[in-house]
């Protein structure tokens, strides 16, 4: 339990977050080809391996959340990818789930798949190299979603997955993403929310689950995409605090808030008016995916030319993350043009 512990807090070290590099062969090949990249191992190996050999990048970064796939992969003329990022101090970490399906019974709802076998993968990864694991599950907000019975099987399936984990050694994430899709107001994400988080750590307690190896990644509480008025920073900052301080126990080290598909630095904006609020019984960082990635995607394009600016993209991004884990973060840091 001392080195899950230890694992966990070195996650949400001060002044650091967690890249989100998971995306399923599926999500990641239309991201490619989206930005004009043909999709392929090799252009899916070439675009983690930008990633993870940015330079300085453990200043800002302790860990990368990584896919089957890319862990069983290498850098270029270099060790495989969960060596490579603990050679430059940086956790690495898979990605566990086999993602979100249908829930028999609930229309509209998902309950996310993979603990088939889960054991038995976990003891692989951790014979690979990994740290910490991550496994996500889907909230979205209708009218009459989501229902108990959605909440309590996808609560149910991340508890058992954070108990095999810890049986293995690795860390948990555990992830109940409440999705910002819709027209919702702040408050009704605010309530969603209070639900899902109480539902999911009752199952933790009840599972066996040792809340000090855990690290939460949740959705910050803000309005749904569709609604007409955004709230502000300091309306997300303070909603958010208040639902994690009525539903997350002091035993959890971190809170490693995810970005949802808010701009890149939107999120980073956000994440600095959490910490305005003044110390929390937690730490309070970021594990970002397209926050963090998608102007570096931007600028590589797939061409070996522009590496370094793509590297230096994903470098600014996670500086100003960091900078605003740390409440340090100002508009000053970014590029005239952002």
């Amino acid at each position: 339990m001392d080195t899950l512990a230890q694992t966990a807090r070195a996650l949400v070290a001060p002044g650091k977050g967690i890249l989100a590099a998971d995306e399923s062969i599926g999500t990641m090949s239309k991201r490619l080809e989206a930005a004009g990249v043909p999709a392929n191992p090799e252009t899916r190996r070439a675009y983690r391996d930008l990633l993870v050999t940015t330079p300085g990048l453990t200043e800002s970064i302790s860990g990368v959340i990584l896919c089957d796939e890319t862990l069983r992969q290498s850098v270029a003329g270099g060790p495989p990818f969960p060596q490579a990022c603990a050679a430059r101090g940086i956790l690495p970490g898979i990605k566990v789930d086999t993602g979100a399906k249908p829930l028999a019974g609930r229309p509209g709802e998902t309950v996310t798949e993979g603990l088939d076998g889960l054991r038995e993968r976990l003891s692989e990864y951790a014979r690979m190299g990994a740290a910490f694991a991550k496994w996500r599950g889907v909230i979205t907000i209708a009218e009459q979603l989501p229902t108990p019975a959605g909440v309590a099987a996808n609560a149910h399936a991340l508890a058992r997955y954070a108990a095999l984990c810890q049986e293995a050694g690795i860390v948990p994430i555990v992830e109940p993403e409440v999705l910002m899709d819709g027209e919702h107001t702040i408050e009704r994400c605010a309530a969603v929310s209070t639900e899902t988080l109480q539902t999911v750590f009752a199952q933790l307690i009840e599972q066996g689950v040792a809340l000090e190896g855990v690290v939460l990644k949740p959705n910050m509480i803000v309005a749904g995409k569709g609604h007409g008025e955004q709230p502000s920073a300091e309306e997300v900052a303070a909603a958010t605090v208040g639902v994690m301080r009525r539903t997350v126990p002091a035993a959890v080290p971190g809170i490693a808030f995810l970005s949802g598909g808010q701009p890149p630095t939107v999120a980073t904006v956000h994440l600095q008016a959490l910490q305005q609020l003044g110390p929390q019984p937690w730490a309070l960082t970021f594990s970002y995916g397209r926050a963090l990635v998608d102007p570096a995607l931007a600028a590589w394009r797939g061409d070996a030319g522009n590496v370094g600016a793509a590297q230096d993209a994903l470098a600014h991004r996670a500086r100003c993350n960091a900078a605003a884990a740390a409440g340090r973060y100002s508009r000053e840091l970014e590029p005239a043009a952002a």
